[in-house]
């Protein structure tokens, strides 16, 4: 099957389980049937309406084809339980509604972000919605006590070094840091927010697999490696790319620190550094001044486009060695690959 089949038929699960979790048996169920009197319109457009407009929305499926992938580490030769991907992009789902909300984003998904079309207030609780419902997707899901547990650990401890991650970016300004500083933060902010959501992907997968705890572990760093490298395409592919150049307008506009500007402090003398970042400071102020943001951006990619694609092919290659190394009599990672060759094409 085609990954664009794959990722067809997991979004039309996802939109399924949702719509199984909004019949009735199971709204009437809530709070010992207390709800069995809420008529249906009333949930629609409190959750069920917001979350579906969401949720079919074609998105890239990459963690869940992730999962798949680590589910052999186990030896296995079956397919997964398809709540355990479920899981991982309801959380992923989730945590993309509350991000537009935050940063005040105008599109996700090929359509209006959610907050712009339902509100903020139902959004915000759609999202939060979205964090918990893995929990109940994992009931689901025949595995020991003993797994299920460090399974329901493991996304626990996600959800907190995601919005550790998130406070960061929220409040961390481009301005404030010093060039010895950016990169460390960067890396720190992307390992905390992006970086643990994949290697959630990879780690449960693994987990419940029955791999061994050695394993586990590789596989959730190879994941963490990996959500660092994808959050450096994205950030690369919105000062390179065109369709993508939106979000690097974006980023300049609200003075985010960005990998772009890590790679720079890295290899610019200081003074260049601080005349280019003394630009993105004017826009941000708003100063009469100031340069377009759009000018801005188009230098930052000129100035990082073959570096960030070294970058990140680098990363990927060492990340994708040690998972090997840690698995060297293991199953074949070949369809593992393939994968990061087509995720690395499909940004830049």
């Amino acid at each position: 099957m085609s990954h664009s089949a794959v990722a067809i038929e997991n979004q039309s699960l996802l939109v399924g389980r949702l719509e199984r979790e909004f019949a009735a048996e199971s709204l009437f169920e809530l709070a010992g049937g207390a709800a069995k009197d809420i008529p249906w319109r009333l949930w629609q457009k409190a959750l069920y309406a917001p979350l579906h407009d969401f949720l079919s929305r074609p998105g890239k499926e990459f963690r869940g084809e992730l999962l798949s992938q680590c589910w052999r580490l186990g030896g296995r030769k079956d397919a997964p339980p398809p709540e355990l991907a479920l899981a991982v992009e309801a959380l992923h789902a989730g945590s993309l509604i509350i991000d537009d909300i935050e940063d005040e984003s105008l599109e996700r998904r090929g359509g209006p972000a959610l907050h712009r079309v339902h509100g903020t207030p139902t959004a915000l609780n759609a999202g939060n919605w979205l964090y918990f419902w893995p929990f109940r997707l994992l009931e689901n899901v025949d595995m020991s006590t003993e797994v299920r547990v460090a399974a329901q650990h493991l996304i626990t401890r996600v959800l907190l070094e995601c919005h550790y991650g998130q406070a960061l970016d929220l409040s961390v300004r481009l301005a404030e840091l010093e060039p010895s500083e950016i990169a460390g933060v960067i890396r720190t902010i992307t390992e905390l927010k992006t970086g643990s959501l994949v290697g959630l992907s990879a780690g449960l997968g693994a987990l419940v697999s029955g791999a061994d705890e050695r394993v586990v572990r590789a596989a959730t760093f190879f994941g963490r490696e990996l959500g660092t490298a994808l959050q450096m395409l994205d950030d690369l592919s919105g000062v390179v790319t065109e369709k993508r150049r939106h979000k690097g307008v974006e980023d300049v506009i609200h003075g985010r620190p960005t990998w772009p500007w890590a790679w720079l402090a890295l290899t610019m003398d200081d003074a260049a550094y601080a005349r280019l970042r003394d630009k993105a400071s004017d826009i941000e102020e708003g100063a009469a001044d100031a340069p377009q943001p759009a000018a801005l951006v188009e230098e930052l990619g000129r100035l990082v486009a073959p570096q960030g694609k070294r970058r990140v092919h680098t990363l990927v290659e060492h990340a994708f060695a040690r998972l090997a190394a840690a698995v060297s009599h293991g199953p074949s990672l070949a369809g593992l690959r393939l994968e990061l060759e087509r995720l690395e094409r499909s940004y830049v």
